[in-house]
């Protein structure tokens, strides 16, 4: 059988648009405005847990123009600043190694002198970062907002909006199924969508409860 990966570590284009608002509307027109750098704010800590669109949000802004995404394990270069860049985005903040919290330090204040934005998310509040308390502090100097994931009825409402989006026809079973016997973040449940679509295209068959269960079941085969 053909492989069909279902690549849950993989990166995929994010975009504000394609982001599930669900509890987060206030959130979200502050990612927009961050986006136009119109914001009265200059700086906003997103915290939350894991999957519930912290990296989205982030990706997206950091492939706008003038802005760079800084993951956990960046270069020690991704914390220069640059005129060029007037947005910031500061991913997964708790994961940061000593040496790179120092660099990020030093950029928060390069920022701040500057005038420029700053977008950067933890998995916990501020007050309570395993980081150094220097930086902790630049954490808290703007907004923050803890980001809510999705109830299940919103997720089954995204889903079936993201399919019917794409043309595809889910039998009643299909996300039910899922929901109990699947990864539960959107990320995931966005992947295993993508390849319900191939499956669905390569096997010709419709998208119904034995497929899904089929595709679950493929092993890696070539």
């Amino acid at each position: 059988m053909k492989q069909l990966v279902l690549d849950l570590g993989a990166d995929s284009r994010h975009s504000l648009d394609s982001f599930e608002v669900g509890q987060n509307a206030e959130l979200a027109q502050w990612m927009r405005q961050f986006a136009t750098r119109t914001a009265r704010e200059h700086f906003v800590y997103i915290w939350g847990e894991a999957a519930a669109g912290k990296t989205h949000l982030l990706q997206a802004l950091g492939a706008m123009p003038s802005a760079r995404y800084i993951g956990p394990d960046a270069a020690e270069s991704a914390f220069i600043y640059s005129p060029q860049t007037s947005l910031y985005l500061l991913d997964d903040c708790e994961q940061l190694a000593p040496a790179a919290q120092i660099d990020a330090f030093c950029l928060f204040n390069q920022i701040r002198d500057n005038g420029a934005f700053m977008v950067s998310s933890g998995a916990v509040a501020p007050a309570v970062l395993p980081v150094r308390e220097d930086l902790r502090t630049r954490m808290g100097w703007g907004l923050i907002y803890q980001i809510h994931g999705l109830t299940d009825v919103e997720k089954v409402a995204a889903l079936t909006h993201a399919a019917g989006s794409r043309g595809l026809t889910l039998s009643p079973g299909v996300l039910p199924y899922l929901m109990s016997h699947f990864r539960r973040d959107m990320r995931s449940l966005s992947t295993i969508l993508d390849s319900l679509d191939r499956y669905s295209l390569e096997t010709q068959r419709a998208i119904t409860l034995p497929l899904l269960r089929e595709l679950l079941q493929t092993e890696v085969k070539e």
